[in-house]
This record gives structure tokens, sequence and C-alpha cells, in this order.
């Protein structure tokens, strides 16, 4: 049973000291203590254990871990379950920067989810709202791990939220000629690229939509030529590793525009021999950083074909063509597009929820409720 007792003593100078005690059984039965100097404080704490032990989440300070080696703990975890360099990279970052220098030696069984609410409030005077929600996140999933290892009860910081900021955050509508290029700016671009690997890789880029790690990491086998279609199967990282593809729905067939078909049978009979059978390595056959694709092969060609800014700068950037094929997918036949359903450009593209394809871009679906139509379909309605 739980209670709070008061401790009295005599300190070696003669003075007398108090201190307030929680006594209490833990979840596994176990007698533990805490001492306050405030009643008011052991008061709290006494309420605040006896919840925990009745719902099975109460973990004893004195038999908890500190956040840093929590942290140790799930970066451990995670290198473990193979997951990639750049994504490695990012949670040490947030845990060396963010997490640890403000609440490291803190133990997981005094964090709680207003500490963790006021912890993001001193991030977000600190950071931008983006890379606080990010960090936000890494923390979480060091917390959802500790949990499920038994290192801490529950995981307070489940519940706590960093809105976005729907003023700021919320992505702006993508435009032909200002966020990707119009059908006469690739043409433009693909014109003035260099023959052989620049001119196919960018007409690859713009006809197919894949991603730069997709196209660095694309190899001849993926690539059927017969019968003109692309397996994306894998992609190179920011380090030039082989790995997985971005997410499963990253693993997709894309079928190939004739036109490009005989422009990669061109290229094929030029590409240099690679160990990893490369459809665009280096001319020593190595991956292709993306550095070099988007400075010696896309900026190159858009400076020759007039695609720059006011000051005489590239457009453009890589990604900027795949988003160019989404549109081109999703155009009016009429406007020389491919009038694809949505389903189908999701599949396409390679996005793992509908939901974000319809995000980017919903707004470039053709409207069929126009006046016209609409007064035409309440005509037949009430016609007799």
């Amino acid at each position: 049973m739980s209670k709070i007792w008061k401790r009295q003593w005599k300190l070696a100078n003669g003075t007398e000291s108090s201190a307030w005690i929680v006594d209490y059984f833990d979840n596994d039965k176990r007698r533990r203590f805490k001492a306050f100097k405030r009643r008011r404080d052991a008061d709290a704490y006494l309420t605040k254990v006896r919840s925990e032990v009745a719902h099975g989440t109460h973990t004893a300070p004195s038999q908890s871990i500190t956040v840093v080696e929590a942290a140790k703990k799930w970066l451990k975890h995670v290198e473990a379950e193979g997951r990639e360099v750049t994504t490695l990279r990012q949670y040490r970052q947030h845990v060396n920067l963010h997490i640890v220098p403000r609440i490291g030696s803190v133990k997981l069984a005094n964090l709680s989810s207003p500490r963790i609410q006021h912890l993001c409030d001193d991030w977000l005077a600190d950071l931008s709202r983006p890379l606080a929600r990010k960090v936000l996140v890494s923390l979480k999933s060091m917390l959802k791990y500790s949990h499920l290892s038994g290192l801490v009860a529950q995981n307070v910081a489940a519940p706590v939220r960093i809105k976005a900021d729907m003023r700021r955050d919320k992505r702006s509508k993508l435009e032909a000629g200002k966020d990707m290029p119009t059908p006469s700016e690739v043409k433009a671009i693909i014109d003035h690229a260099a023959e052989g690997r620049g001119r196919t890789l960018l007409m690859t880029a713009a006809l197919m939509g894949l991603r730069a790690s997709e196209l660095r990491g694309l190899r001849w086998s993926d690539v059927n030529l017969k019968e003109a279609k692309i397996t994306v199967t894998q992609r190179a990282d920011r380090y030039n590793t082989i790995g997985h593809t971005k997410s499963h729905a990253s693993e997709r067939t894309i079928p190939i525009p004739l036109q490009l078909v005989n422009t990669l049978k061109s290229w094929k009979l030029q590409c240099p021999p690679s160990d990893q059978n490369l459809v665009f390595p280096t001319s020593s056959g190595h991956i292709q950083h993306h550095k070099n694709i988007s400075e010696r092969i896309l900026a190159p060609a858009q400076v020759r074909g007039g695609v720059v800014d006011k000051e005489g700068k590239p457009k453009y950037s890589f990604h900027a063509l795949r988003h160019f094929y989404a549109s081109w997918c999703i155009n009016r036949k009429k406007d020389g597009g491919l009038e694809l359903p949505l389903k189908v450009v999701q599949d396409r593209i390679g996005h793992a929820s509908i939901v974000l394809t319809m995000d980017l871009y919903g707004h470039l679906f053709p409207s069929k409720d126009d006046g016209a139509e609409l007064a035409a379909g309440v005509e037949a309605i009430f016609a007799t």
C-alpha cells in the first residue's frame, strides 16, 4: 500500500533536517522510496505513481537509464536494422545536436509529456519548424523503442505534436515555368544536352519520371527495350551506395516512349562498361554523383537552351523534371498530355501514398464541373 511519511534526523552540526518519503510498491511488487523536501511535491508524485502503477506504466527513477544511454541503444538498433547511411546520419545529428544537449542527463522515468512539450517549445525558438518536427519524430522513435525494450513503461512523447505552420509549411501549387519546365523548355533542354549520356539521361528523367537516385542506380538488366519498359528495383544514395528503393511503392514498372527506346538503344552501344551494369555510369564505370548530373549535365543544357532565370542561371533542379513527368501524365490529351487517372499517376511516380500524389499534383487534374457540363447534367435530370 502506498503512503507518505515524514523522516527526521539530525545533521553533524546538530541541526534538524527532514524529508517527506513516498513509500510504494511498483508494478513488480518491489518496495520503492522517493524523498522530497516539500509535502506537496510528495503528494503530487504519489498521485502520479498510483495512476502509473494502476495502468502498468510506472518505471522507478532508480531503475531508469538516462536519455543519452537510451539514444545509444536506439541508434545501435537502427543501424542493426540496416537503415541507410543518410538516415543514420540524420538520426545522429538529431540526437547529438538537439536532444542530448538539452535532456541527455535526464532519466527516462523522469520525462513527462509536459516536459517534452516544453522541449518542443525550446526547439521552435532555435530551429526551423520543419527541423523541429523531424527532431521530435526521432525522439518519439527513440522512446518507442525504449518502451518496447522494457527500458521505460511508456512513451511520454507520443501525444506531443508540433503543428505545421499552414502559412509557411504548406506547399504552394506547382506551376509550369516556375517549379517545373514547360514542354517547350523540356524540348530546349534535351535539344541542347550533350550527345550520348547527357541527352539520354535527361530524356529518361523527363519522360519516365525517375528520381535522380533511381537513374544513378539503374541497370541495363532493368531496361527491357524489346517490350519498351523499365523496372525500378534499386537506387544509389548520396554516398553512391546501391540499396533498396525509397519505399516498396517505388519498385515499379514504367512504359518507355518509342522515341526514348531508340535513344536508349543508341546509348547502349556507347555506354562505358561497369561492374554493376549501370545505364548511366561515369566514363570510368562508376556510379554518378548527384552533383555531377545536376551541374555537369542538366545545368549546361539549360544554359545552352536558354532555360535560365533573370540572372542567367539555370532555372530548374533535377527534381523539376520529375514534376514535369507527373504533369505530362496528368494533362489532357488535347494539351499534349497522357490524361491518366490519379491511381495510375501514383503508380508511375512511385509514391507510397495516393494522398501525397494528390497533395502535389491534384490541382493539375482538369476540372470537369464547369458551367456548361453542369447545365447539361441538370437538363438531363429534368428532361421529360
